[in-house]
């Protein structure tokens, strides 16, 4: 497989994995009406973007991540005062459909003055004092400010994140890992049904020079039993009872060509007798796709879950961690076994999002969660300066830790 091949997997990998995260996001809330400014990929200087209806799409330079900027959820960056002087554009209906902010004297049918009074989120109406006369004029729900020729359209209080409910509140933020999860069980559920049902254990390669092949064993042969157990499909039994017999004969029974043949075969002293195994196979069931994507999807939730618990508990060694780098290395790894083996990382992949994005810890949606549910049980929000403000330090931690496990990823590949 090419190297050309292979990034473009990891690039396909990351895109779909966030992009699915973030579509979460942006659906629940374009569908709670609220006004989402930015649906990017990516974070730091853009690279690309377009405008699609209220929203624009970015792809940014540093894949790691991704977010939906939603009106109100940040304090907004662009506001007008009282005696500012600013210049407006009507349509037919005498609404404000645009409101300029410098360059005035360039803009042309435009009415200029001084703000006298202007409510861009409940009343939607700005006051100007123009020449000697005031005019009150209605603002258009999506009317646009526009300076330093950038458009950025209002947001009227009911369009805003925290006019919403806590319950579409907490919706347009959990369904952002929700979608990571229903990936993973989609991914698991096709790598169920590629990889089929094992039928029987198999051998596929037997090394020249070791136990294997000095007792007789064949590529080809089909393991029925050992000392007397029945081995069937369950190779972890007879990787097992191997390791656990150095330098011991066993007793082996295969299938070669429909015949049963006996034989004796004794492990190294390492455990090993030199042999790949593979399986005889047969198309899932439709009830064996259902277990078989549960029991990855438990077992992997299991095991993601234990990882997060030993980090907390200081188990992990900061040597341990690893961050883009060493995620581009493992899928790559992924890739070249195949597109089965592609399609299960990717699933893990997923899996581990969703759960990582809803730990409580500033910046990550878990945390967003925390807040809601405070302010479910007070009756009323914690201060949104205060909680951006939390998540601002928790964001810089994530990036600082990000520095760090990438600086490991790079030492270690330079070791290797």
């Amino acid at each position: 497989m090419s190297s050309l091949e292979i990034t473009l997997k990891v690039i396909l990998l990351f895109f779909v994995l966030v992009t699915i995260h973030e579509w979460g996001h942006f659906y629940f809330a374009k569908r709670a009406g609220i006004l989402v400014r930015e649906f990017a990929i990516g974070f730091g200087p853009k690279l690309f973007s377009f405008k699609k209806g209220e929203t624009r799409f970015t792809l940014r330079f540093l894949p790691i991540g991704g977010f939906v900027r939603m009106a109100g959820e940040d304090p907004e960056m662009i506001d007008i005062q009282k005696g500012q002087t600013i210049a407006v554009k009507l349509n037919k209906s005498n609404e404000v459909t645009f409101l300029y902010l410098d360059q005035l004297n360039q803009r042309s049918d435009v009415i200029q003055g001084e703000v006298t009074n202007i409510d861009m989120e409940r009343k939607l109406e700005v006051e100007l004092l123009v020449g000697e006369h005031e005019a009150k004029y209605t603002i258009h729900p999506q009317a646009m400010m526009v300076t330093k020729g950038t458009e950025t359209q209002i947001a009227p209080f009911n369009r805003q994140f925290g006019s919403k409910t806590v319950g579409q509140r907490a919706m347009s933020i959990v369904m952002g890992p929700v979608m990571n999860f229903l990936l993973a069980v989609v991914l698991f559920c096709i790598v169920v049904i590629m990889a089929g049902v094992p039928m029987n254990t198999k051998l596929d390669t037997v090394v020249a020079d070791q136990p294997a092949q000095q007792a007789g064993l064949l590529k080809g042969d089909i393991v029925k039993s050992v000392n007397g157990t029945d081995i069937g499909a369950n190779f972890n039994r007879l990787t097992d009872m191997i390791q656990k017999s150095p330098q011991k004969s066993m007793n082996w029974i295969v299938d070669r060509g429909g015949k049963e043949v006996p034989l004796q075969v004794t492990p190294s002293s390492e455990g090993k007798v030199g042999i790949v195994i593979g399986f005889d196979k047969r198309s899932a069931t439709f009830g064996e796709v259902l277990t078989g994507t549960w029991d990855y999807v438990s077992k992997t939730t299991v095991g993601i879950l234990d990882g997060f618990k030993k980090l907390v508990f200081g188990q992990v060694k900061m040597d341990d961690l690893g961050g883009p780098v060493r995620i581009v290395e493992v899928t790559g790894q992924f890739v070249q076994n195949g597109m089965t083996s592609y399609i299960y990382w990717a699933a893990i992949f997923s899996l581990y999002l969703g759960l990582f994005n809803l730990l409580p810890f500033p910046a990550l949606d878990g945390s967003r969660l925390v807040f809601l549910g405070i302010e479910a049980v007070r009756g009323k929000p914690v201060d949104p300066s205060r909680e951006s403000l939390v998540h601002f330090v928790g964001f810089a931690l994530l990036m600082l830790l990000m520095v760090v496990v990438t600086y490991n990823d790079i030492v270690r590949l330079i070791k290797s």
